[in-house]
């Protein structure tokens, strides 16, 4: 995680170099809160990629963006998709059925996290994103997502060698700087509602590159619970 945002921020702040001044008090308040949500989502994320499979993991943190689109919009038919993914997480969680003391309920207490500040994200992002011009807001909150993540990251990194560099600037490419930028363009333009409804394909890709690139195969119960999210 620490390599993941310290390069995003590095690469970010070289493509954006944001200006740090002329902005207001609310305007900074709003980045840092975008930047402390940031860096708890990916370090809560990861910590759940660690004991769970990438489509369970993505599956459950998703329910964060889909409750608040449902809040936004204040209709009784999408409180009922609510309740629907709700179902589709104990599914996927095997909750119903697996016996408790075999559930890794830290890894899903972090996925659910993880969904939170997925939530937190979205209403920050599309508010950085209309506080500061271009990505400069983005470049100034991944800045601050490492420093939330850095002094317990740095403890446990081991030895960063040539490979290692190479897919953690893999990572923050792919993962951080390009979706991250896209995000918040795509916030200037649409509403929170219609963004985390749209987020909805994240979880069936989850599945499927935890399939093709990891081996790691979903239960038919498993993908019925990803089917009501």
């Amino acid at each position: 995680v620490v390599l993941r945002l310290g390069i995003g921020a590095v690469v970010l702040g070289l493509v954006a170099r944001p200006s740090l001044r002329g902005h207001t008090a609310g305007a900074w308040r709003t980045v840092l809160l975008f930047g402390v949500a940031l860096g708890a989502m990916n370090w809560s994320f990861y910590g759940s990629l660690g004991r769970l499979p990438i489509g369970v993991a993505v599956t459950i943190e998703f329910v964060g963006p889909l409750t608040l689109a449902a809040v936004l919009s204040r209709r009784r038919r999408d409180l009922g998709a609510v309740l629907a993914a709700a179902l589709g997480v104990l599914l996927i969680s095997q909750a119903l059925t697996v016996p408790w003391r075999e559930l890794d309920l830290l890894g899903i207490g972090l996925a659910l996290l993880a969904g939170a500040c997925w939530a937190a994200y979205v209403v920050f992002s599309q508010r950085t994103g209309a506080a500061f011009p271009a990505l400069d807001g983005l470049a100034i909150a991944m800045v601050v997502a490492l420093a939330v993540v850095f002094p317990a990251g740095i403890r446990t990194a081991g030895e960063w060698d040539g490979p290692i560099l190479a897919k953690g600037a893999a990572v923050a490419v792919l993962s951080s700087v390009l979706p991250y930028s896209f995000e918040l363009l795509a916030l200037r333009r649409l509403s929170q509602r219609v963004f985390g409804i749209l987020l909805s394909l994240e979880p069936a890709f989850a599945a499927l590159a935890g399939l093709l690139v990891l081996g790691q195969r979903l239960s038919p119960l498993q993908l019925v619970g990803m089917g009501f999210v």
